[in-house]
């Protein structure tokens, strides 16, 4: 039985929220009641993402922030507080990409501008986060940080990027540890590669090209894939469910893909 009632009036902060997988779970959560508090430091197209939630008789609202900064964590839970008189989750999407290169070639600089975001940026969101979800009593309280498959796995090319992923695994499995007693439950979720504005203006026999070499299926993901098991993860349906560093990759994670012959083609025809 599929019944996502449970997470009704839950009040959550979607970090990242203005595109991508942000927007849509941010629009998922609201669609089924949730009370949304959406972020990013894109005030415009955060703003739109409120508007189209609004537009579809959900319940939104914007906070400016970077995760970076200690001090706009804090206005941003302190807004969602104040705003709806509690908090019971937080999805900690933000995220800023690296360029690819071997480790000897990054800078210390870009380190910290990496690390600062896609790794400290989930500390500070789950650290004050948390503190609020146990001030509100939430029966039902949730912290879901999108990570990556990188966060998993090794990756040539993508140290500062893969580094911080995994620190976002780690720092999901203790959270789950440390709060488990208090009724929240910790989970990642970690991507592969989705069809989001990552990809620009690049043209779609590129984008197709790519997903065929670095997908099993062939494919790019769709964001309401990651928006619906951020959906399940937040209700009542997954309370035993903590700790856990869930991929939705179409299987890239699961080994090598090695391409082989088959002795009996005609099955599929």
């Amino acid at each position: 039985m599929t019944d996502f009632s449970s997470v009704k009036g839950k009040v959550v902060i979607v970090t990242g929220a203005a595109d991508g997988l942000g927007e849509a779970i941010a629009q998922c959560y609201a669609e089924n009641g949730m009370r949304v508090v959406v972020t990013d430091i894109n005030n415009g197209k955060g703003q739109q993402t409120v508007e189209q939630i609004k537009a579809q008789g959900g319940e939104a609202s914007f906070f400016k922030a970077d995760v970076s900064s200690e001090q706009e964590i804090k206005g941003m839970i302190d807004y969602a507080v104040s705003t709806y008189g509690r908090l019971d989750g937080l999805v900690n999407n933000a995220g800023i990409a690296a360029p690819n290169r071997p480790l000897h070639e990054y800078s210390a600089e870009e380190f910290d501008r990496i690390t600062s975001v896609d790794l400290k940026g989930v500390f500070l969101g789950m650290k004050h986060g948390v503190e609020a979800i146990l001030r509100s009593k939430s029966s039902g309280g949730f912290i879901v940080n999108i990570a990556s498959l990188a966060g998993i796995l090794g990756n040539s090319s993508m140290g500062l990027y893969t580094s911080s992923k995994h620190g976002v695994v780690g720092l999901t499995k203790s959270a789950a540890l440390d709060y488990a007693p208090y009724n929240i439950t910790v989970n990642a979720i970690c991507p592969g590669t989705f069809r989001t504005s990552i990809w620009g203006q690049a043209p779609e026999e590129v984008i197709q090209e790519f997903a065929t070499i670095i997908s099993p299926n062939g494919k790019l993901g769709d964001p309401r894939e990651i928006a619906h098991l951020a959906l399940f993860l937040a209700s009542d349906l997954a309370r035993y469910i903590s700790g856990a560093a869930i991929p939705v990759d179409a299987g890239a994670g699961a080994g090598k893909l090695t391409p082989t012959k088959w002795e009996h083609p005609e099955i599929l025809q």
